[in-house]
């Protein structure tokens, strides 16, 4: 009978490596050998770029204190590591009896002793108990946040759009330090695709590693060629047949990268056709959105709900002409709905939530497709959302169009509105329902109570969107409808009597 087939070990995820970790550097303290200072070096950079992208949704400092705990440790193998390719190239190039060779070769290994040692003191003062304290911390959060989501295909687009301009940049000069930070790019395209997108990873490994090989390769060469300049004592015709076998090995990385990249059939193209575009791409920069804010928000079902209810007035009031509708400005206010409680989480404290938010929403990086003048707008919004009405001589209106203030201030209204609706945080309120009466639109709250204390925020709060809509607004609640099945006999669903007595005023 054959052997049951074992399942293979997963070989991902923040825990994987940061476990990985502590076992290579058990590894690399036996000698610091080639082998187990690269892997302990792989395992470091896979957490650090893991915690990048983690970094973008997620506001935790523990994510930042990671990175900075290894630094020291990864930086110091660095050069180990450098040194020891250093030493590999040269193996490869000489010739026996080679005697620049023999320079390099004795040069690099006096340097090797040299940091072997400084990395042995890298690696005592790594503290390993705080690494794996850090990393059952960051795994549970970091779980919250599915592989192969929008969150994650917008992450590694944004790290595609970097790498693409790199590209550009390195073949406009052709430089060493272009081709240099052109592979960084790809690296950290290529971790970010290995980490968070592991079925894209399954179709794209093959080239990523093969692209992201050749160019440190030109880079090792890079650095080997200035090497041998520092070395005058080495006769000219050695010298010159060394740089004629680096530039030959370099020019053929070159082109490796050059048939791979270049052409309709270029990686670049078939990387970009499978990330978001149209409005699937617009749905994932709102879902990064709303992947940050459920880390800060302390009640993420209440802005659930202000984001439905925010869209409905707004999509309600443009139907009934209360408002022009403009595509913008309604992924505007659902950005400003769903990220309106920020303020409240405890890693700011200063200030009131509204203001504290403000500042947090104004220090985003705007997603793709977002400008930074609209996720200002969105900040001010955060800003606005309850409390003091805003004032055009309010600081944060500096700079803003005078005829822009008036649209902005409309939506605040609407924001305002919708919060106030659920101001209990209870979702008694299910729907909002916008219909439009001769001279006057009707804004009915499903599920509000005639009289009650959100009945009366919502009345305080209509007072901004009705100076500022072209039709007089009027609030009335309506019963909640029973749900199908129900044993209840179905609620009456008639408007009630609106809020305030007095009767709108044509506009």
């Amino acid at each position: 009978m054959p052997p049951v087939a074992q399942p293979q070990e997963k070989r991902a995820g923040l825990a994987y490596w940061a476990n990985r970790v502590l076992e290579e550097c058990h590894r690399a303290a036996a000698g610091f050998a080639a082998d187990p200072v690269h892997d302990l070096r792989v395992a470091i950079r896979r957490c650090r770029s893991m915690a990048d992208g983690f970094l973008s949704v997620d506001p935790d400092p523990a994510w930042k204190q990671m990175k900075r705990l290894a630094k020291p440790l990864f930086s110091s193998l660095g050069e180990l590591r450098d040194t020891q390719v250093m030493l590999e190239w040269v193996a490869k190039l000489s010739a026996p009896g080679d005697p620049l060779g023999e320079i390099l070769s004795a040069s690099l290994a006096q340097k090797e002793l040299a940091l072997k040692a400084a990395s042995h003191d890298a690696l005592l003062a790594f503290d390993t108990g705080l690494w794996a304290s850090l990393n059952a911390h960051l795994t549970g959060r970091g779980a919250k946040i599915p592989l192969e989501g929008l969150v994650f295909q917008h992450l590694a687009l944004e790290r595609w759009m970097d790498a693409r301009e790199l590209h550009r940049r390195a073949l406009r000069n052709r430089s060493g330090f272009a081709y240099h930070q052109l592979r960084i790019g790809i690296k950290r395209f290529r971790y970010t695709v290995e980490n968070f997108l592991p079925h894209r990873h399954h179709r794209w490994s093959k080239d990523l590693r093969a692209l992201q090989d050749a160019l440190g390769e030109v880079h090792d060469l890079d650095v080997l060629r200035a090497m041998i300049k520092t070395h005058p004592e080495v006769g000219d015709a050695e010298c010159a047949h060394w740089q004629k076998r680096i530039s030959e090995e370099r020019q053929a990385r070159l082109d490796l990268y050059r048939q791979l990249m270049l052409g309709k059939d270029s990686r670049w193209n078939i990387w970009r056709s499978e990330l978001p575009e149209g409005e699937q791409l617009a749905e994932a920069a709102l879902e990064k959105l709303r992947t940050w804010a459920s880390f800060l928000d302390p009640d993420p079902p209440h802005s659930t709900r202000v984001t439905q209810f925010a869209l409905q007035l707004y999509d309600g009031l443009s139907r009934c002409g209360a408002m022009t509708a403009r595509p913008d400005d309604r992924r505007i206010v659902q950005a400003a709905a769903i990220l309106h409680e920020v303020g409240r989480s405890q890693l700011n404290g200063h200030g009131g939530h509204q203001k504290r938010g403000k500042r947090m929403v104004s220090k985003l990086k705007p997603p793709i497709g977002w400008s930074e003048g609209e996720i200002g707008e969105v900040a001010l919004l955060v800003r606005y959302h309850r409390g003091v009405l805003p004032l055009g001589t309010h600081s944060p209106f500096v700079g803003v169009a005078t005829n822009r203030r008036s649209e902005l201030l409309r939506l605040m209204g609407i924001l305002r509105l919708a919060n106030a609706f659920d101001g209990s945080h209870d979702g008694a309120v299910s729907s909002i329902k916008v219909e439009r009466h001769t001279g006057f639109v009707v804004i009915l709250g499903e599920g509000l109570r005639r009289l009650s204390e959100n009945a009366q925020r919502v009345a305080e709060e209509r007072y901004l969107l009705d100076t500022t809509s072209r039709r007089a607004l009027v609030i009335r609640p309506i019963a909640k409808r029973a749900t199908t099945g129900s044993r209840t006999s179905r609620l009456p669903s008639k408007p009630q009597e609106p809020l305030d007595a007095a009767q709108p005023s044509n506009r």
